[in-house]
C-alpha cells in the first residue's frame, strides 16, 4: 500500500460521485469500520487517527462539490446518522454524541468536524460508500444500484459502493404517447 488512507479515500469518493452522477445538494452516506481499515476484525480496534484521515478526505471532497455527507454510526447506536443540520432541516433529531467505541471513530470525527452536527435515526441518501462491510443499505433511497469501483480498498478494508435511482412504477418505463391526450 503506497497511497495514504486519505488518498485512497479521496480516490474512492471521487469515483463514486462521478459514476453516481451526484449533483449539488445530494446526500452521500458512508459507513466505516476503522478496525477493518487497519486489518482487524470489525468492531475490535476503533482507530480515531485513521478515522480523521478518512473524514478529512470525505468532507473535503463533498464540501467542495456541494454535496452533503452523512456518516453512519455503528450498531451500538442502532446505526444512527451524523450529518449537518442543513442536510436534514425537517428531520427529527436524536440526542446522542458518538464515541470511538460507541458509535464509531468516523462518526465521532464527523460530530466534531461538522459545523452544525445533528444525529438522526435515518436518512435517504442518493449514494454511499461502505468501508469494511458496515451495511449502509438501510440508509439509501429505495432502489439501490451497486457500483463497481476500481478504488475498492481503503487500507485493508474492502469498499463497496452504491447509487440510487427512482423507482419504475407500472412494470415498464412509460412511453410518452401524444395520441392518448
Amino acid at each position: 500500500m503506497t497511497e495514504s488512507v486519505y488518498e485512497q479515500t479521496k480516490a474512492a469518493v471521487s469515483e463514486l460521485c462521478e459514476k453516481a452522477k451526484l449533483t449539488t445538494g445530494n446526500i452521500m452516506i458512508v459507513g466505516c469500520s476503522t478496525s477493518e481499515v487497519v486489518g482487524d476484525k470489525i468492531g475490535t480496534n476503533s482507530n480515531p487517527t485513521v478515522a480523521g484521515e478518512i473524514f478529512e478526505a470525505l468532507y473535503d471532497y463533498t464540501k467542495s462539490n456541494g454535496l452533503f455527507l452523512a456518516i453512519q454510526c455503528c450498531e451500538h447506536l442502532n446505526r444512527a446518522i451524523i450529518t449537518q443540520r442543513e442536510a436534514v432541516p425537517l428531520a427529527e433529531t436524536v440526542n446522542v454524541v458518538p464515541q470511538p467505541k460507541a458509535g464509531g471513530s468516523l462518526a465521532t470525527k464527523a460530530y466534531i468536524g461538522f459545523d452544525d452536527p445533528v444525529a438522526v435515526e435515518e436518512i435517504k441518501a442518493d449514494a454511499g460508500l461502505d468501508i469494511g462491510f458496515t451495511m449502509i443499505g438501510m440508509h439509501l433511497k429505495k432502489v439501490a444500484v451497486p457500483l463497481r469501483l476500481e478504488n475498492n480498498r481503503i487500507g485493508k478494508a474492502m469498499v463497496l459502493a452504491a447509487r440510487t435511482r427512482p423507482k419504475f412504477i407500472g412494470g415498464v418505463r412509460a412511453v410518452y404517447d401524444e395520441t392518448l391526450l
